[in-house]
Parts: C-alpha cells; structure tokens; sequence
C-alpha cells in the first residue's frame, strides 16, 4: 500500500481551486525556455574548449537534465521548497513528490498555477546551476569526480540556498532580500563554486605556456543564442503569472543582454584593438545573467544601466585571472559569480514597488533594500565557497578529482568517452 502510495503520488485530486489556465501554459512554455538552456550552455561551453574536449564539455551540461530531473523528483524539490526548517532547509515531506497535486495549487508559491507545474518549473533552475560550474574545470575533470560533486553539490549548496531565498520561512526570504530569477541563488551560488573548483583543481596542462584557443566559436554564438531565448522563460516566467510584470522582466532582461554586449564589444575593441564574437557573446550572458535578480523589480533604463556596469566589471574581472594566475577555464566565476553579485546589488539600487507592488524599493527610490542585498550575496558566497571546498575535499578521498596527464594530453573526449566530437 505505501508504495502504491508512491508511485501514485500525484497529491491530492482537487478541483480547479484557483487555477488560471492562461498562468498555467505561461509558466509550462517557460519551462521548456528554461530547459533549452542547459543544452545551449553545452553548446556555448564547448565552443571554447579545444576540439578534443568537445563531446565531454557538451555531455557535462547534458547530462545535468537527466541527474538533477530525476533527484529533483527524489528530494531536491522537497529540501528547496518543504516544510521549513530553522529558515534553512525544507522537509522531507514532499519526497518523491507525494501529496503535490497536479490539480490543485499551493498558496505558498504558486496560488493560480497546478503545484506540479511550479515543480517542473524550478526544476529547471536547479539542473542549470550546477551545469554552469561546469566551465570553471572544463578539460580536465574525470566523469566519475563529476556525477559525484554535482550531485552532491545540489543536495548540499543549491537547495539550503534555494530555500533561504525563494522557500516558505527561508531566512533571507523572512529577512527581505529580493531575487527575482536567481541572481544569488543561480548565478553567485554557481560561481564562487566554480571558482573553488578552479583552485582546488589546478591548472590545465600546459596552462600559460600552450595554445587554448577556441575551437568553434560559430558553436559558441550559437549556444549564446540559445542561451538568450531561453532566458525569457527564466526570468520573466519567474512571475508566475502571464501579467505586467513578466511584460517588464522580459523587456528589462532582452535591455540589458543587448546592452551588455554592445558595451563589452567596445570595451574590448578599445582595450585591445578588435571587436571579437566571443566578447559579445560573453558581454550578453554577463548582462543576462546580472539582470536576472533584478529583473521583476525595475525598468527598461535601469536595465541598461545595470547591462553598462556588468560589462566593464566583468571585462576587468576576467583580467585580473592572468595576475592572481588560477584557471577558471572558461570564465565561470569572471561571469556569473561577478555579474551575479552586481545584479544583488543592483537589484537593491533599482528595485521600484511601482513596478512590482511585491517587492521593495531600492536605494534610488527611498527605499532600505541594499543593505539586505549585500547581506544575501556575502553568505551565499561564503556558503557556497566553504561547502564546494569541503565536497571536493570528500569527494577526491573516493575518486581522484582530475584525469591523469597523458589523460588529459589525450582530451577528454576519448580518455573518459571512449568517442570523439568530430570525425574528420
């Protein structure tokens, strides 16, 4: 009986109590926008690596839909979003989703759309995050190292953040802060962890002295482009609601990615002479993933403002990687961890109750946000850093954390695929 409990755990059969059919398909299509960007972050990731690492960059990212779809299902959802404990991490009570409805909403987090729907929804979230922490060891890590510190990594870091800041009784939820779309939970929580992984890996071999060039940069623009499309339904189905504000979360995020990019494109042409595609497709993903925070809470020309700023900070972000000489290969923590803490921060800037009545005005509108702000992305960092690092520590006592050299001299394609990207 309790296991046909299980398996049937669809929830309680209720009537249509509240449910929008309109809320509904907004948030549903803006999960399958959600879903297209793990693969586009494949894509975009493995564009920069050198063509022997190709397949085993694209698979990190892939295989993220089907480890975090099914643990999600397990018990990330209900850790992420269950009953509160000590404002810190949720129950196991929704485990294996048992009683979450298909048919019946929850007035916690989702009053017009099925529970279900909110679930699958954050699902998506929760299998991109640890995917962009992908890029920061991207080349050199074994696959086995890699299923362990992703799983574990979403069980311990991504769902005590995920509840802090978006659960029922979260800490930093009571506190106030404000997160539209993941800024802290997504974007800072995954690149500090990146940059961890950085330092606690090493450098690739030959790193300083041997060609890393690029190996398609076309693959690159095209993920970049996927990446952009998918990011609507990030942002501006994090409303929830088929209304204003995700009218406003979408302008806002399509303002500040196109800002960003053209600012970083003339950033880079000044400082080094040429206008190149992969600084543009690095200048939108800063501006999108700064925005992301923010997004529910401000304007157009706010968003432009804070696509203008991510740029140039995270441009000379990425510099300072040659003088503190750690290899964050693909630009993880330069990025997002960066480009996540600026779009807190400037969240408590901009954030204006006249767009969004639910949130809080920042600190051009009169308003005490900021401070709160700051609190998130200091802890959430910190967090994210000492659990990352204590995760490796464990995990390389089980399984070495990197291939052995003639491995990696190899690529990883081959050395842990047994196949290669390209057959030419």
């Amino acid at each position: 009986m309790a296991l046909g409990l299980l398996l049937c755990s669809t929830g309680a059969f209720a009537q249509n109590n509240g449910i929008d059919a309109g809320d509904t398909a907004w948030v549903l299509a803006c999960s399958a926008l959600v879903m297209v960007m793990t693969p586009g972050l494949g894509l975009f990731y493995a564009g920069m690596v050198r063509r022997k690492n190709a397949l085993a960059t694209i698979l990190q990212s892939f295989i993220m839909v089907a480890l975090v779809g099914v643990l999600w299902v397990i018990y990330g959802y209900s850790l992420a979003f269950g009953r509160d404990h000590w404002g810190f991490v949720g129950s196991l009570d929704w485990i294996c989703l048992r009683n979450v409805s298909a048919m019946a909403p929850n007035p916690d987090y989702c009053p017009t759309i099925p529970h279900q729907a909110f679930v699958i929804y954050q699902a998506m979230f929760a299998i991109i995050t640890p995917a962009l922490i992908t890029g920061a060891f991207a080349e050199r890590m074994k696959f086995k190292a890699f299923i362990w510190f992703s799983a574990l990594w979403l069980t311990v870091v991504y769902c005590p953040i995920c509840h802090w800041i978006w659960g029922a009784g979260g800490w930093l939820k009571t506190l106030g802060v404000q997160d539209f779309a993941g800024g802290a939970v997504v974007h800072i929580s995954s690149g500090v962890a990146a940059l961890c992984c950085a330092l606690m890996l090493g450098k690739r071999k030959g790193y300083g002295h041997d060609e890393f060039t690029p190996h398609n940069l076309t693959m690159t623009l095209i993920g970049t482009g996927l990446l952009w499309f998918g990011w609507f339904g990030f942002n501006a189905g994090s409303a929830l609601h088929a209304n204003h504000v995700a009218v406003s979360a979408f302008l806002a995020t399509n303002t500040a990615g196109a800002t960003a990019a053209m600012v970083w494109l003339f950033v880079e042409w000044w400082h080094r002479g040429k206008p190149t595609a992969l600084g543009a497709a690095s200048g939108a993903i800063a501006g999108l993933a700064a925005v992301t925070p923010a997004s529910g809470y401000i304007g157009p020309a706010a968003a432009m403002a804070i696509g203008a700023v991510v740029s140039v900070i995270c441009y000379f972000a990425i510099m300072l990687k040659g003088r503190f000489k750690y290899d964050d290969s693909l630009d993880v923590f330069g990025v997002h961890g960066v480009g996540g803490a600026w779009g807190i921060l400037a969240t408590g800037l901009f954030a204006s109750a006249l767009i969004n009545s639910d949130g809080a005005n920042g600190l051009f509108f009169g308003g005490s946000l900021l401070g709160k702000q700051v609190i998130a992305a200091a802890v959430v960092a910190a967090y994210s850093f000492v659990v990352t690092f204590v995760l490796l520590k464990v995990i390389g006592v089980i399984t070495p954390l990197r291939v052995e050299k003639d491995d990696e001299e190899t690529g990883l394609d081959l050395s842990q695929h047994g196949e290669v990207g390209y057959s030419l």
